[in-house]
């Protein structure tokens, strides 16, 4: 074994390209292992296509993105409002405490809050139930 993934070439229908100084190589990671690629001229309709198409997305991405920096804020106001309007000790106390917790967490994070820091939260607000050494069967 070389140590190089093994690439597999998959002709673009379009444009038929060939490896090349001028011609663009996509290249995709598989599932299972390997990758795949695809040459495409600088012409090729198919190029194009994705190119537009992962610009569109990009675009889209950013606009929920800025949509919701400005709604998170009075999202996230209205949930403490709403959590501190509840009476205290009532059987919803543990989950608006662990989500208040998650959502305050989120707003402090600069991206995604990763599963770790999720559990760590769920596992305060829920902790696990340990055996009744009094109840337990030899």
């Amino acid at each position: 074994m070389t140590g190089k993934p093994e690439i597999e070439r998959v002709d673009c229908t379009d444009c038929f390209a060939m490896p090349g100084p001028d011609n663009t190589r996509i290249a995709h990671l598989k599932t299972g292992g390997g990758m795949s690629e695809t040459w495409h001229t600088p012409d090729c309709p198919a190029l194009a296509i994705m190119k537009i198409t992962m610009e569109e997305g990009g675009r889209r991405i950013r606009e929920q993105e800025a949509w919701a920096r400005g709604v998170f804020p009075s999202a996230h106001a209205r949930l403490k409002e709403a959590a501190a309007g509840l009476p205290p000790g009532s059987a919803a106390q543990p989950f608006v405490d662990a989500l208040t917790e998650l959502v305050q967490a989120q707003a402090d994070a600069t991206g995604f809050l990763i599963l770790p820091h999720w559990v760590e939260i769920l596992e305060r607000h829920f902790p696990p139930q340990l055996p009744d050494l009094e109840r337990t069967l030899p």
